[in-house]
This record gives C-alpha cells, structure tokens and sequence, in this order.
C-alpha cells in the first residue's frame, strides 16, 4: 500500500524521503524479508519518518501564520464526500474568505478539475505510491501555489482512514469527514483519526432514508472514540448543514478576515 509510512505488508518495503542540497526529493527504499523484520526496527524507522514530518509541519505552520493564512487538514475514506463538501464550501463561503485548494489523491486529478470549476485556486498533488500526504508535499507548495492572497488553504488528504491522522502537515484545525453510507462505527474502528479531529463532518445525509443508519449511535461512537470534536452534519446536495459548517470556517479563522 504506502511505500512512506511503513503500513505496505507486501515484502515489508520501508523507505523514506529526503531532499538534497539542489532541493530534488529523493527516496531511499529498504526492502526486507519478514525474518529480518524486528519490531524495534520498524519502531525506530517509524520515529524517524514522523518526527522528520513534524519538524517539517512546524515550519508550515509558522509560516501559514506569518501570512495570516488559516489551513483545514479534511481526511476520510475514500468516497466520503470530500470534494461534493468542497464544492458547495467553495460556492457558499462569504466575501472576506479568500481560498487556496490543495488536493491529493495517488493518481489523476479529476478531484482538482471539479474543484477548479468552482472558481477557487486549485492544484492536484499526486501520492503515487502513498496513501497519504506529509508536510514535505505542502511545504514545497507555500510561497509558491499558496501565497500571500490567500487567508484559507483547504487540504483534501489522500481517501484513507488510517495513515492520514499519523502525519501532521501544519494544518491549524484538522476535520473528519464521514459519510452516512459507511455505517456508524467506523469512529470506533478507526480511532486515531476521529480521536485528532477538531470537527468530524457527518456527510450524505439527504441519504438517511434510503439507509439503516442511526444518528445518536453515530455520535456516540464518536464520543467513544475520545474525540471531543464539534460534529456537524451536513448534504453538500441539498445544502442543509452547509450553514452551520461555513459558520464553523469562520470561527475557527486565527486572523481577522
């Protein structure tokens, strides 16, 4: 699966990125069988993977709020309604807001044309062999794609419930998005990610009379998973929640608009 982070099980491949002196990334592969794998082994290469992020991500950060500019980390499985909530967001935010989009995904950029129909600064970042995206990917678009007109850089990260919430890339609020056709436990099999969350967005539910799906089950599950998000609900389709989750967007702005 992610050839970055450690979780691909095939051959057990570890590797990692670095970029040298000309700024050219380059990527170091370590491939093993299972009888040399040590648990002490992937813990030491996973320390040194995240911290080397988290160095990276503090740099964003200081530097997003230098330019006064306020980024939202959105993570989800793939097929939540990442760029459906990004769509309408993108059409319903208030003068003042003035957007940045950032979009992974591992191949094409079908997500980042739809978005770039809306008007709004948009660019792909293609992951290839990566589930996710890292702060190194983001860094290397501040003071370039995101500049100094911006004031919201909006991140769609990779579709994957797990890897994502490991990797910090400077984000100031980070969002769950879950839909209501995945059912409402995923809060609880998927912790870590709905524990980090500073909202989870509850997508999809012009959907709920079609489904099985209990809403106070779903909260609770949430609640269960340690998080202390605000969750809101929401149907990019027929717009309702869409208020309350622009709201949001503006509350959490660090810097006035």
């Amino acid at each position: 699966m992610c050839k970055d982070c450690g979780c691909e099980q095939a051959n057990h491949a570890h590797g990692h990125r670095h970029v040298d002196a000309d700024g050219r990334e380059l990527w170091h592969r370590h491939d093993h069988d299972h009888e040399e794998h040590t648990h002490g082994r992937t813990i030491m290469v996973e320390q040194d993977v995240l911290g080397k992020n988290d160095a990276i991500a503090r740099e964003n950060r200081q530097w997003l709020d230098r330019h006064r500019i306020t980024a939202f980390n959105l993570m989800s499985s793939p097929g939540a309604g990442k760029t459906a909530l990004l769509e309408k967001t993108l059409a319903m935010l208030p003068e003042g807001l003035h957007p940045t989009v950032l979009v992974g995904d591992q191949e094409t950029d079908l997500d980042a044309q739809r978005l770039r129909a809306c008007g709004k600064r948009v660019k792909q970042i293609n992951t290839y062999s990566s589930c996710h995206l890292d702060a190194a990917m983001i860094a290397r678009e501040l003071g370039t794609f995101v500049d100094e007109h911006a004031n919201l850089l909006l991140i769609e990260n990779v579709g994957n419930l797990v890897c994502p919430a490991s990797f910090d890339l400077g984000e100031h609020v980070r969002v769950a998005v879950l839909s209501v056709t995945e059912g409402e436990d995923k809060p609880v099999k998927y912790p870590v990610l709905f524990n980090s969350a500073d909202a989870v967005v509850i997508t999809k539910t012009d959907l709920i009379p079609h489904l099985d799906w209990n809403m106070a089950q779903c909260h609770s599950f949430i609640r269960k998973s340690g998080s202390r998000a605000r969750i809101i609900e929401v149907s990019a389709r027929t717009g309702e929640g869409m208020d309350v989750w622009i709201r949001y967007l503006q509350a959490m702005m660090r810097h006035e608009q």
